[in-house]
C-alpha cells in the first residue's frame, strides 16, 4: 500500500485547506487513518484520525470544532478539511494507514504501518 498526500499550500490565518491521502494497491476502507503533523524542531504530534469502519473519529484538542477527517471509498482517499486555520497549524502533514482494523482511533505515530510523504501548510498571520 502506498499513500499519496496533496492539498497543502500557503494561505492566511481564517482561511481553509483540504488535504487529500490518496491509497493505492490497497484499499482505504479496510484501514484505520490518521493525519499528524510535524513543525520544525517539534515532534511529529497527531492531528485526527478514524478507526477502519469510520465509525470512530478523533482529534488533538487544539484542532477540535476546525478539523474534520472523512473519506471517500469510492475514490479510496481520505480527507482532513481544515477551517479557521491559525498560524501554529503551519506544519508539514501526514497521512497514515493502520492495517489492525481496530475499533480504536490510534494517536501515537507508531501504530500506524504505511505514512504518506507529508504535504506543507503554511498559514501566514
Amino acid at each position: 500500500v502506498q499513500l499519496q498526500a496533496s492539498g497543502g499550500g500557503l494561505v492566511q490565518t481564517g482561511d481553509s485547506l483540504r488535504l487529500s491521502c490518496a491509497a493505492s494497491g490497497g484499499t482505504f476502507s479496510s484501514y484505520g487513518a490518521g493525519w499528524f503533523r510535524q513543525a520544525p524542531g517539534k515532534e511529529r504530534e497527531f492531528v485526527a484520525g478514524m478507526n477502519w469502519s469510520g465509525g470512530r473519529k478523533a482529534y488533538a484538542d487544539s484542532v477540535k470544532g476546525r478539523f474534520t477527517i472523512s473519506r471517500d471509498n469510492a475514490k479510496n482517499t481520505v480527507y482532513l478539511q481544515m477551517n479557521s486555520l491559525k498560524y501554529e497549524d503551519t506544519a508539514v502533514y501526514y497521512c497514515a494507514a493502520d492495517f489492525t482494523r481496530s475499533s480504536i482511533v490510534f494517536v501515537a505515530p507508531n501504530r500506524y504501518n504505511v505514512w504518506g510523504q507529508g504535504t506543507q501548510v503554511t498559514v501566514s498571520s
